[in-house]
């Protein structure tokens, strides 16, 4: 007799087996669970400790050090820079001073030259005049009778006429005789005003000029009169004729006077 196997199997299926198997599948799926659970705390301790290793620390560190490094070089070429513009500045400031000094010397030495010409056309320019006028005068002169102050007398030798009156007044009586009108009288004072004062026994002390004219030295004088030391008559002949020979005229030997402070 047969047994009714697939009844019996089916059974034994709903007893203990069929309890058993599920429970198998629940181990094996916690035994999953826990291994990956220990694989991933495995992994994150690793990471852990390759983050916080004296690797990592010394490569951060080394970046660190590099950056700071540039920038201090960065601070040194700039201030490199700044110096050196400061000093181009400094010696384009000293070169404009140097050209300002010499602009400066230059314009100084024109105006000097300037003013030195300026004198010398003045004195020019009152000798021309000296000798325009006594051109212009000395005709009238010739023409006209003698306007003199004080006439002059003849003395009794009848070589030399004698003047008399204030030794202004004898050079006035004088003038015509050497060709020149009375608008001499006017340099002529100005001239023997600033050499003597019309003094006589004026005396430079220093140069040794001597009388009305400043003769120097005084000796020369005699050639005019033995008296030539006390006789306005004697220094003022003199005196008129070394401005003859010498200037043209009494303004003429004012201009040069006056242009140099010696006549």
């Amino acid at each position: 007799m047969s047994r009714p196997v697939g009844r019996h199997r089916a059974r034994r299926d709903t007893g203990i087996y069929a309890l058993r198997r599920p429970a198998v599948a629940a181990t094996a799926a916690i035994s999953t669970i826990s291994v990956a659970a220990a694989a991933y705390s495995t992994a994150a301790s690793a990471n852990a400790s390759v983050a916080g290793s004296p690797r990592a620390s010394i490569a951060f560190g080394t970046a660190e050090t590099s950056s700071t490094a540039l920038l201090a070089a960065n601070s040194a070429v700039a201030g490199d820079g700044q110096a050196q513009l400061s000093a181009a500045q400094q010696a384009v400031a000293a070169r404009a001073a140097a050209d300002a000094k010499a602009r400066g010397a230059a314009a100084a030495s024109a105006t000097a030259a300037s003013k030195l010409q300026a004198q010398a056309a003045e004195s020019a320019k009152a000798a021309l005049k000296a000798a325009a006028d006594k051109t212009a005068t000395a005709p009238a002169a010739a023409s006209q009778p003698s306007s003199d102050p004080t006439p002059p007398s003849t003395s009794r030798g009848g070589s030399r006429p004698t003047y008399s009156g204030s030794p202004q007044a004898i050079a006035a009586a004088m003038l015509s005789s050497y060709g020149w009108g009375q608008d001499q009288m006017g340099c002529l004072v100005s001239l023997w005003n600033r050499e003597s004062g019309w003094n006589v026994s004026a005396s430079n002390p220093s140069s040794g000029a001597y009388g009305i004219p400043q003769s120097l030295p005084g000796s020369k004088m005699a050639s005019a009169g033995a008296d030539w030391q006390t006789n306005p008559a004697t220094q003022i002949r003199w005196g008129l004729g070394y401005i003859q020979a010498t200037y043209g005229s009494p303004c003429g030997a004012w201009g040069h006077s006056q242009a140099t402070g010696w006549y």
